[in-house]
């Protein structure tokens, strides 16, 4: 089954997932923002039943920058990519539902970018909330994936979240030291690759909003991923 046609498909079964989910998963007792995203992880319910995954499928999940990446699998390549990114996400939620995002099966590896905890909004986390967020979604991945290489992208600095970036940056720097203590975890640092030689975010990278990658943004960020990934011993 071809993306287009297996896209056509989760969309027809997701309305049903979404029925039976809200069902299930007690919503009085689930913050709104976090039912906010039910429709779109009914979507990844329905796209898991017909996409398949191996030992050879590198999962790249997460918040919009993931969803956005029209071109992933021709940048990442020759890496075999399952896409799963929904949204402003952030771990608050992916946490939530990540058992549903996350299938139990075998990846090659499962690269995760979630940049949205700190943004400047009144509901933040601080940096060590982030960081015991992360160690909690290690934790569930490791119940059903216990040998599969998890790496963090590091939260690309943006012009538009620029006025908080010393916190984003905190929480990356305390990720990163998780990671230098865990063989299987890999902190991969795009940071230097984005920013000007006055010390500021490259505009030039982004989109109009100032927060998403354009083309010539992701092809930077698919070079630096897959240099990491064969770092780390992670090939295609």
């Amino acid at each position: 089954m071809n993306r287009l046609n297996t896209r056509l498909y989760a969309g027809l079964i997701a309305l049903l997932f979404l029925f039976s989910s809200l069902q299930s998963i007690g919503q009085s007792h689930v913050p709104e923002d976090i039912l906010h995203w039910e429709s779109d992880i009914a979507v990844f319910d329905s796209l898991n039943l017909a996409e398949a995954s191996d030992a050879g499928t590198l999962l790249v999940t997460g918040s919009s920058s993931v969803r956005l990446w029209d071109s992933i699998h021709v940048d990442l390549a020759p890496y075999r990519v399952m896409q799963r990114g929904y949204g402003g996400a952030k771990l608050s939620d992916y946490n939530y539902y990540a058992n549903r995002i996350i299938k139990p099966q075998q990846f090659k590896a499962i690269v995760i970018f979630v940049a949205n905890d700190i943004s400047g909004g009144e509901i933040d986390r601080t940096p060590r909330q982030v960081l015991k967020m992360f160690r909690a979604l290690v934790n569930m991945i490791r119940t059903r994936n216990p040998d599969t290489p998890v790496c963090w992208i590091e939260i690309t600095p943006t012009p538009s979240r620029w006025d908080v970036s010393s916190r984003i940056r905190e929480a990356d720097r305390q990720i990163a030291n998780y990671c230098s203590r865990n063989s299987d975890l890999h902190f991969i640092s795009t940071y230097d690759y984005y920013i000007t030689p006055e010390g500021l975010p490259d505009p030039t990278l982004f989109r109009e909003d100032m927060l998403h990658l354009n083309r010539e943004g992701y092809k930077r960020w698919a070079g630096i991923i897959k240099a990491s990934l064969r770092e780390a011993g992670i090939g295609p």
